[in-house]
């Protein structure tokens, strides 16, 4: 997996022309597939569905920049192919942790993270209060709540789902280029 690729405006417009020429219909075709996604990953008792989801999503956008030209037919059992693929590696990663054995000793802790921690709250400070407060309240919640209050919190700001994923993925690059040049700088103060 790539993990140096990031998500731009223009790899993104052109994943929603693959998906649909009109832009809304490619919006709702996104949500759509999103959600079919994960009730599949959710039937296949899979505790990270919606994290899955999105990487799923993430993978098929990287790669619709190279095949959506060439590429015929319905998308969304690509986007399948791609889940059932991912769900198999994140199997295989919880059996490995799960081999480890039980009186395997906690290490040591880190006095980077404390470090880390001093970044994220200091960069969290310096985001405009209506962005710190849109990325805590997005953030918040686990499983089928979390779903439940994304569409809320949508709702209140009075915009779709995926321009709320938007925003909030900016927001989140925001942060990581902040702590990226705070850990790189030196002490937290």
């Amino acid at each position: 997996m790539k993990r140096n690729w990031e998500l731009t405006g223009e790899a993104f417009d052109k994943f929603l022309s693959w998906l649909h020429p009109d832009r809304e219909e490619a919006g709702k075709k996104y949500e759509d597939i999103r959600r079919h996604l994960i009730i599949i990953l959710n039937c296949r008792g899979c505790d990270a569905a919606e994290e899955l989801a999105d990487e799923t999503i993430n993978r098929v956008i990287r790669r619709a920049q190279q095949m959506a030209d060439t590429y015929r037919g319905e998308p969304a059992p690509y986007f399948i192919t791609v889940a059932n693929n991912l769900f198999l590696e994140y199997r295989t990663k919880l059996q490995i942790t799960s081999e480890l054995p039980a009186d395997f000793p906690e290490p040591d802790p880190d006095p980077d993270d404390d470090r880390e921690y001093d970044c994220l709250d200091q960069c969290m400070e310096e985001l405009r209060p209506a962005n710190r407060d849109l990325v805590l309240r997005y953030y918040s919640e686990d499983k089928q709540a979390k779903i439940d209050h994304r569409k809320q919190l949508a709702d209140e700001m009075g915009i779709g789902v995926n321009a709320l994923r938007i925003r909030a993925h900016r927001i989140r690059l925001t942060l990581q280029e902040c702590l990226d040049k705070c850990l790189a700088s030196g002490p937290v103060m």
